[in-house]
């Protein structure tokens, strides 16, 4: 009907190649009736019929024209890669088609498609199509790889002597690609070594991509940039370390992490294929067969495990505010999605309810990460421009082996500028990817208002895009730092920024204790008042001092998690100092209290009555009920102390007390007197702490007495501990009868040699009891 197919594709490689691969079989260049566009660069004609484009492009033209005006269908290729805006553009392009466009055609279309699921979700018909791949003979390793870099390198030498042609070879980064190289130089193989990866120029993709005919034998080490789309002339084998290094986002911490993890059953489908585009080929995999089997068989898909704040400003700016009101391959995960729209609400992109705001409008407008956007319209500089022009791209930042780039994005900052006067640039950056930076940050610049604040630095830009990532210093830790946002993160321990007392970071991984900074910049204090005043709080903060043994307090500015500067404060009060004592309290135990031997005595006997009188309810007065119920018990008697020494100043027999009701209290009195009235003098205590319980009684007291004392109504015999008049212990008996008889002789001699004033009866059990001038 006239109207333009537009083709999706996941990757700038592959936009380029499939737009001169269509055009070819036209007879044709770039432009006439086959074109592609992506951001920076677009060849297309007035005559173009077919438009290749990058994924985000597809969301920005339905942004701007929810029609598709023009647009008879919409092919999304390579969709097994189920990237975050492929998903979503397919998402937006379904609820046109059920609302203004029922004329528009949607293809999704890829050789490893999980093709029920997405069948589902555009209730589309199913079309396969068997032809046009030749067949891979796949070969799996007999036995598990230890080093899987070795065995993949074992791999390449093996299909040089066993395979004609060129040899492609999967790899998880550029890292791996460069130790990889290493080793087959170091042993040199009779072939050429060529890299392919995403931080190649497009010049230098394309001669990997498209030898001369008369081109020496290659291998080529590439990450999964070359697993789909892409026909690499001359390649008839493929190794496959089976292995590629993915993004995480993690919802809890807000930060993203790269993990090292081994391929779908499908990606493995995709990256043997590339050996039979051009003939019967051969693939290597560094891997069993058994452990294939266990693989998933498709990858998870990105917009299960990506920050969600990007996809959240562009269904606002749709004008829809819940997910669950559009149709989707894979639905957003609740959580992440929550946590994507609390950042555009902290960023002003969101109202309180949701809807999006003017300046979310020229925030979606500009096709940049939210973060970024509002930093570039607040900061309305070119700097501001530069920066996120930076942050867009991969780090132009080339280390080489053994190097770690340093963290300090002004290295780059300086490096654009210098471009711009056409001056010599560090030999570590890339110039072809600054070049790009700089024509992002001039469309960026046109975009907005551009008025150079002079007294914005660019860590103060950083910090708008990243007000969770405001980092401090912590302590006197050269190289650890707190985020505002509460995650711990580290610097390496050598780089220049490392003890910097204030960080504004631009990129950091979760890590699975602590992330590690990447980019950032130094943020003076100044700036961060200035820019974030209107978030810095102050707050009484109370902590135990254990040296001390009290609860302090101090005046603490904060902002978010991060605890900037303190003053002390006079007696704390309130609740929060009372849990301090108490949590103190619990943690080293009743003893730390000091108690009198009254309150020791009277605790040991109402322990004693609930473990032998079933006929009364005694209450819980065990230390482990005492320490599980002092907010209860306790709390009411510490109002206004701060310290250990005044609560052991509490009149504890009182507090004591208090826990027992007056009933059985009086049967207490009764049961377990505290004391005996001994005969010849004032009553003896009783040591209730002892089991059995203990009275120690001078001997010359119980003389005429012919039964053991006893409590519990004299169903418990107290252990007798006999006192020699100097209070000395002399002997110990549950049985005074008996000892009357059998021991009282020898013991009498004893007393009577040391002690040869008093009187020592021969049979104490018809003596009278001695009233002693001293009483024990």
């Amino acid at each position: 009907a006239g109207r333009k197919i537009l083709m999706l594709e996941p990757r700038r490689p592959a936009t380029r190649m499939a737009a001169r691969f269509l055009a070819r079989q036209l007879g044709e260049k770039v432009g006439p009736t086959v074109g592609y566009r992506m951001r920076l660069e677009r060849k297309l004609g007035p005559d173009t019929r077919i438009e290749v484009l990058t994924e985000g492009m597809l969301v920005r033209q339905l942004q701007s024209d929810p029609e598709l005006t023009g647009v008879g269908l919409v092919i999304f290729d390579e969709f097994h890669e189920q990237s975050l805006q492929a998903e979503l553009a397919l998402t937006l392009c379904l609820d046109l088609c059920r609302g203004l466009r029922d004329d528009l055609r949607l293809l999704a279309m890829s050789a490893t498609l999980d093709e029920s699921r997405v069948a589902r979700a555009m209730e589309g018909e199913v079309v396969r199509c068997d032809g046009g791949l030749h067949p891979v003979t796949i070969e799996h390793l007999a036995r598990p790889a230890g080093d899987p870099l070795a065995a993949t390198e074992r791999l390449v030498r093996r299909a040089l002597a066993e395979q004609p042609g060129d040899i492609l070879v999967f790899l998880p980064g550029k890292g791996e690609i460069a130790r990889l190289a290493e080793r087959l130089e170091a042993s040199p193989i009779d072939a050429e070594i060529h890299q392919l990866h995403g931080e190649m120029d497009a010049r230098a993709q394309a001669g990997v991509l498209l030898p001369p005919a008369d081109h020496l034998r290659r291998v080529v080490l590439a990450t999964d940039v070359a697993e789909t789309s892409l026909t690499i002339e001359g390649i008839t084998t493929v190794v496959d370390s089976g292995l590629a290094r993915k993004p995480r986002f993690d919802p809890d911490s807000g930060l993203g992490r790269l993990v090292l993890e081994p391929i779908s059953r499908a990606s493995a489908r995709q990256r043997a294929g590339r050996a039979g585009r051009l003939g019967p080929g051969h693939c290597y995999r560094a891997w069993t067969g058994q452990e294939h089997q266990r693989r998933p068989d498709q990858r998870p898909a990105e917009i299960l495990q990506a920050d969600l704040a990007p996809l959240a400003l562009e269904l606002a700016l749709w004008g829809v505010g819940d997910p669950d009101d559009l149709t989707w391959v894979h639905p957003p995960p609740r959580g992440a999605w929550q946590q994507g729209v609390a950042l555009l609400q902290r960023l002003e992109a969101l109202d309180a309810r949701g809807r999006i705001t003017a300046h979310g409008r020229e925030m979606a407008a500009l096709g940049l990460h939210p973060r970024l956007a509002h930093m570039v319209l607040r900061g309305g500089s070119r700097q501001a421009a530069d920066l996120a022009a930076l942050l867009s791209e991969r780090d132009p930042w080339r280390a080489r082996a053994g190097e770690a780039r340093p963290v300090d994005l002004s290295l780059r900052l300086q490096a654009l500028e210098a471009l711009r006067r056409s001056g010599p640039i560090d030999p570590h950056l890339d110039r072809g990817l600054l070049q790009r930076v700089l024509k992002l940050s001039e469309r960026l610049q046109r975009s907005v208002n551009s008025a150079d604040q002079a007294d914005l630095s660019a860590a103060g830009l950083l910090s708008l895009a990243y007000p969770d990532r405001i980092a401090l210093r912590r302590g006197d830790a050269r190289a650890r730092y707190q985020l505002a946002s509460g995650r711990g993160a580290t610097l390496p321990e050598h780089d220049p920024l490392a003890g910097s007392k204030l960080l504004a970071v631009a990129a950091l991984d979760a890590g699975s204790r602590e992330g590690r900074i990447w980019l950032a910049l130094p943020l003076e204090e100044q700036q961060l008042e200035a820019l974030h005043g209107h978030r810095i709080e102050e707050e009484e903060a109370l902590t135990w001092d254990r040296t001390q043994q009290r609860v302090s307090a101090k005046a603490v500015r904060r902002l978010d998690a991060l605890a900037l500067s303190s003053r002390p404060l006079p007696r704390p009060h309130g609740e929060a100092a009372t849990g301090l004592l108490l949590e103190a309290i619990r943690e080293q135990g009743l003893g730390c209290l000091e108690w009198p031997d009254a309150v020791e005595q009277l605790l040991a006997r109402v322990r004693l009555a609930a473990r032998l009188d079933r006929k009364a309810s005694w209450p819980d007065l065990s230390e482990q009920a005492l320490l599980d119920g002092l907010e209860a018990w306790l709390a009411p008697w510490l109002q206004g102390r701060t310290s250990l020494a005044e609560v052991r100043s509490l009149p504890w027999r009182q507090v004591m007390e208090s826990l027992l009701p007056w009933e059985p209290r009086q049967r207490l009195d009764r049961l377990l007197p505290a004391a005996w009235p001994a005969p010849g003098g004032r009553p003896l205590p009783i040591d209730y702490r002892r089991n059995p319980p203990l009275l120690a009684a001078p001997v010359q007291r119980l003389y005429g007495l012919k039964e053991t004392p006893a409590v519990m109504e004299g169903r418990l015999p107290l252990l007798l501990q006999l006192l020699s008049p100097a209070g000395r212990p002399v002997q110990q008996t549950r049985n005074l009868a008996h000892f009357w008889v059998e021991g009282w002789e020898t013991v009498r001699k004893e007393l009577r040699g040391r002690y040869p004033k008093h009187y020592w009866p021969d049979e104490p059990i018809h003596a009278k009891p001695v009233q002693l001038k001293r009483q024990l």
